[in-house]
């Protein structure tokens, strides 16, 4: 497998997938749209009630789908070399936790109204992942110097912390517990361009901002005193990091609710395939990302249609058995 990948080439390859992912997207549903008048709506423009379906419900699905799967899987590559942790992403430490109860708050609340397209519910996720990121750092700062694992058990704590908070709230509010439920599986079965366009301008600047830092980010895998020996200034590098990363998440869950397991899966498959060099597994996996969740949102809405599977239920159905194969080769290691 390894000998084949290397000599086509994996990023060829990730793009030939994900060019595949997409057009089956796009293709498949309630309405099966052919290929070829796919690419007549979209060369000529033409205006059929499956016009209508491909631009107005299917493009703007697959790409958020796309977008918000490369923002979890460059975050969860980041964290992973951040805390040189295959187990780490972005739920570990808080961010995806805070922003889910940013969500339900906004929910309980009866807080309407948005900005840019997107509605209160997205805008409090967002501030909820950034302000758990905040709080989160605040108890890992030792004599002004941010300790890596005080910071990831403030953040597994707080994560659980968060999660019962919403649980409360959940039997709290019988009445609204299916919108709740809903926004925390994670869908995007309510895309539009807007939202499209607010996950574009969240996430993908941040994965290269990311990419910016993949040397430091080599460097500082070897261990903190080496890298700065080497010029690094690690306390820097990993703030900037961890704030692009709740950035990212904000985006992703303002858009799509929690979505999890993309951030932990796609980082360690092309870490299997191609090493551990940074600058080749935060590209890599935001690409595969994007596959892992377009594909998992397609089958999520066609497998048992005309009903829905929300794609945060079918990406955690695909990872869970992958966690607990991680899981198992740590404790053989």
């Amino acid at each position: 497998m390894k000998r084949l990948i290397t000599s086509i080439g994996l990023p060829i390859i990730l793009i030939f997938l994900l060019a595949i992912a997409v057009l089956s997207a796009i293709r498949i549903g309630v309405v099966n749209i052919p290929t070829s008048e796919i690419f007549e709506i979209l060369l000529k423009k033409l205006e059929t009630p499956n016009a209508a379906i491909l631009l107005d419900i299917r493009m703007p699905r697959v790409l958020l789908a796309g977008i918000i799967g490369a923002g979890l899987a460059a975050v969860g590559a980041v964290m992973q070399g951040i805390f040189k942790n295959p187990l780490v992403d972005s739920y570990t430490l808080g961010m995806s936790s805070g922003a889910a109860l940013g969500a339900v708050i906004s929910i309980v609340g009866g807080i309407s109204g948005g900005v840019f397209g997107i509605a209160a519910t997205g805008i409090f996720a967002f501030a909820g992942s950034i302000l758990t990121l905040l709080f989160v750092s605040g108890l890992a700062y030792k004599s002004k110097r941010l300790s890596s694992n005080t910071l990831l058990l403030a953040g597994v704590a707080v994560s659980y912390f968060l999660a019962s908070v919403i649980s409360f709230l959940m039997m709290l509010n019988h009445n609204k517990i299916q919108h709740i439920v809903f926004w925390t599986m994670g869908s995007i079965a309510t895309a539009t361009w807007s939202k499209v366009a607010v996950a574009a301008l969240t996430i993908v600047p941040g994965i290269f901002i990311l990419l910016f830092y993949t040397r430091e980010l080599n460097m500082m895998t070897m261990g903190e005193e080496a890298a700065q020996h080497l010029g690094v200034r690690t306390a820097r590098v990993r703030k900037t990091m961890l704030i692009i990363g709740s950035i990212i998440v904000g985006g992703v869950v303002s858009t799509g609710g929690t979505i999890g397991f993309v951030g932990l899966i796609a980082p360690h498959i092309v870490r299997f395939l191609t090493g551990s060099d940074n600058r080749r597994v935060i590209p890599y996996a935001s690409l595969l990302g994007a596959i892992l969740v377009i594909v998992s949102d397609t089958i999520g809405r066609t497998i048992i249609q005309p009903a829905e599977i929300p794609v945060g239920v079918m990406t955690s159905i695909m990872g869970g058995p992958f966690f607990i194969y991680l899981l198992i080769k740590q404790k053989h290691k």
